[in-house]
C-alpha cells in the first residue's frame, strides 16, 4: 500500500538514502532538513520525482502535515557537529520529538525514533542489550546527544502508554557509505579523506578503542523492516553490525583499499570517549529476521569509491568542529 511518509533529516547521510529507497518503492515522500549538517546535492537526483517533495523547515518548531508513516532522524550525530551548539542539540531531540510525536498522534500515523548507541554511553556491558541502561555522564561534553536521545526515548514510550501513538524505536550504531558528509568529523569519513591525500591519519587514543561499522544499505533495511512490522514489537531494538575492529584495525584497512602511504598518528582521546561499543543483534534477528550483509571490506570500498568521486570542494565544513 503507497504510504506518505515524512522524513525529518531527509537531507543528511542515512535520511537521503531512506528518502531515495522510499521514492523507488512508489510512496508519497515529504523530505524535511534545516540543513545544518546536510547537503542538497544529497537528494537532488530526487526533486524531479513526482512522488518527492523537499521542505527547509526545523524540528524544533511545529509543522503541520497530513501523513500515515514518520521517520525521526533530525539530529547532528557527529561529536563535532553536535558539540558545536549543544543546547540546539537537545532542543533538536528534545522539541523535535515532541513536535513530530505531536504530529503523529493528530494524523494516528505510525512514527520512528532513530535514537542510538550512545544511550548506552561508555558501556559497563559488552556487547550492549536493549535491556542495559548504560553509563553515561549526563553534565559530559556529549550529554547534549546522549541524554537528548535518552529523554527521545523517554517522550515515545510516554507517548505510546499515555496516547496510545504507534511507534518504533531503534538504536543505531556506528554506520558508513556513500554520502557521508566528508567533514563530518568520524572516523570512517576522517581516515578515508586523510588517507586519500596520503596525509597522516589520526588516532585519538591508543587505537585499541573498538567500534562496529555497520553499512548504509543494511541499516536502511532494518529502518523499514522496523516501521513496518506489524506485531506489537515497538522496541527498542539494536541496528548495527556485531562485527568488533579496534580503531587501528580501521584504519589499517582504509590504507590497504585505498593503497595510500599514510602513517598512523595519536592524539589525546577526547572526554566520555567510548572505549567499547558493538551491538548485541538478536532481538533485531527475532523480531525483524534482520542482519546486516555487507562486509566491512566491501563497504569500505564503496564508501571510498564514492569519496574518490566527489569534489572535496563542494563540501563545506558545517562546523570548525569536524577533526
Amino acid at each position: 500500500m503507497i504510504q506518505r511518509i515524512l522524513i525529518t533529516g531527509g537531507a543528511g547521510f542515512l535520511g537521503s538514502h531512506l528518502c531515495e529507497r522510499l521514492v523507488e518503492q512508489g510512496h508519497d515522500v515529504i523530505c524535511l532538513d534545516n540543513f545544518f549538517t546536510s547537503q542538497k546535492s544529497n537528494i537532488q537526483h530526487l526533486l524531479g520525482a513526482p512522488n518527492f517533495e523537499i521542505l527547509r523547515h526545523d524540528v524544533t518548531l511545529p509543522i503541520f502535515l497530513e501523513v500515515d508513516q514518520v521517520y525521526n532522524l533530525a539530529c547532528p550525530a557527529a561529536p563535532g557537529h553536535y558539540q558545536y551548539n549543544p543546547i540546539k542539540t537537545i532542543k533538536t531531540s528534545v522539541l523535535g520529538s515532541i513536535n513530530m510525536l505531536g504530529v503523529a498522534k493528530r494524523c494516528g500515523a505510525r512514527i520512528l525514533q532513530a535514537s542510538t548507541s550512545e544511550v548506552y554511553g561508555d558501556p559497563e556491558v559488552h556487547p550492549q542489550v536493549e535491556s542495559y541502561r548504560g553509563s553515561v555522564n549526563p553534565i559530559g561534553v556529549r550529554a547534549c546527544y546522549d541524554e537528548g536521545k535518552r529523554v527521545a526515548e523517554t517522550l515515545f514510550m510516554d507517548y505510546h502508554r499515555s496516547n496510545q501513538v504507534d511507534i518504533r524505536i531503534v538504536r543505531i550504531f556506528n554506520t558508513y557509505g556513500p554520502r557521508m558528509h566528508p567533514y563530518d568529523g568520524r572516523v570512517v569519513s576522517n581516515f578515508i579523506r586523510q588517507a586519500l591525500n596520503n596525509q597522516d591519519i589520526t588516532i585519538f587514543g591508543d587505537g585499541q578503542q573498538t567500534r562496529s561499522f555497520c553499512y548504509r544499505d543494511d541499516l536502511v533495511d532494518a529502518l523499514i523492516a522496523m516501521m513496518n512490522n506489524e506485531g506489537n514489537f515497538v522496541g527498542p531494538v539494536n541496528i548495527g553490525n556485531p562485527t568488533e575492529f579496534t580503531i587501528s584495525e580501521l584504519a589499517q584497512k582504509i590504507i590497504e583499499l585505498s593503497a595510500a602511504s599514510s602513517r598512523l598518528v595519536h592524539k589525546p582521546l577526547p572526554s566520555d570517549d567510548p572505549t567499547r561499543r558493538r551491538p548485541d543483534i538478536s532481538l533485531a534477528k527475532k523480531e525483524l529476521a534482520w542482519e546486516p550483509k555487507v562486509s566491512l571490506a566491501n563497504g569500505l570500498q564503496h564508501t571510498i569509491d564514492w569519496f574518490r568521486s566527489i569534489n572535496l570542494q563542494d563540501y563545506r565544513p558545517p562546523t570548525p568542529n569536524y577533526s
